[in-house]
């Protein structure tokens, strides 16, 4: 386990590095450093998490959170990110997955992309073709090289997509929770919220699309509804069109 005083490995009793208390300290006051200036700026292409990531690495390697009282890594990075500790680990993965592109260039195009970047590089390995792939980085928006990144670990192509923010009111929640879990069931397997979402905005507009007598928004509506369906449903619907004709 990570974080014990002696590890195993095959049999073997595995002594933790000796402590550099000197170059730990200097590496411990660099990350606060880091961290401080990161909550006084929004500029994330001032990428000073090429520095963070490598210095992250060396205290999981040379075991500096000991010099810290602390009793493992994981909870060096509890104290030092509270919110979440998965950007830590992103960015030691840019560090360890990226070492054949410069660190200028990874500066360049900033740390999501370079967490994209590293995705890739720890799918291909040796085959990683790191020219390629930062020309991709360079030469796209965030959202579409997220899309070409997904598109080839998943061999899937991906919809652009967007965040929506509105306010409801807590009397409102129970309402809003009831039907998002019914659309869910309605649905089968393990639908995101969005597409429980987008059920419930169709069904209500092949209602409005009956009353109005609106044949364009009730075929809009159904058509987005069928797509929503499960495969079984999709073919017990298809059958029942054509026994209907």
């Amino acid at each position: 386990m990570i974080g014990l005083n002696i590890l195993t490995a095959n049999g073997h009793l595995l002594m933790p590095p000796k402590l550099n208390r000197r170059r730990a300290l200097f590496v411990l006051a660099k990350i606060d450093d880091i961290l401080a200036w990161e909550q006084g700026t929004n500029h994330e292409r001032d990428a000073r998490f090429v520095e963070l990531g490598r210095y992250l690495c060396e205290v999981r390697a040379g075991q500096y959170w000991r010099l810290d009282n602390l009793s493992s890594f994981d909870q060096f990075l509890e104290q030092k990110f509270p919110e979440s500790r998965r950007k830590a680990y992103y960015l030691m993965a840019i560090h360890e997955r990226l070492p054949r592109i410069p660190k200028c260039d990874l500066k360049e195009v900033g740390w999501t992309k370079a967490t994209e970047l590293a995705k890739v590089a720890r799918r291909e390995g040796q085959r990683f073709e790191s020219a390629i792939w930062l020309h991709k980085a360079r030469s796209m928006q965030t959202a579409e090289f997220k899309r070409e990144v997904e598109k080839h670990l998943t061999g899937k192509e991906t919809e652009p997509w967007e965040l929506l923010y509105f306010k409801v009111y807590k009397s409102q929640l129970a309402v809003i929770e009831q039907a998002l879990e019914t659309a869910g069931l309605m649905l089968g397997g393990d639908k995101a919220r969005g597409y429980c979402l987008e059920m419930i905005c169709a069904d209500f507009l092949a209602g409005a699309g009956i009353e109005s007598q609106s044949p364009e928004t009730m075929l809009f509506a159904l058509h987005r509804l069928y797509r929503l369906l499960p495969d079984s449903l999709k073919h017990r619907f298809s059958a029942d069109l054509r026994r209907s004709a």
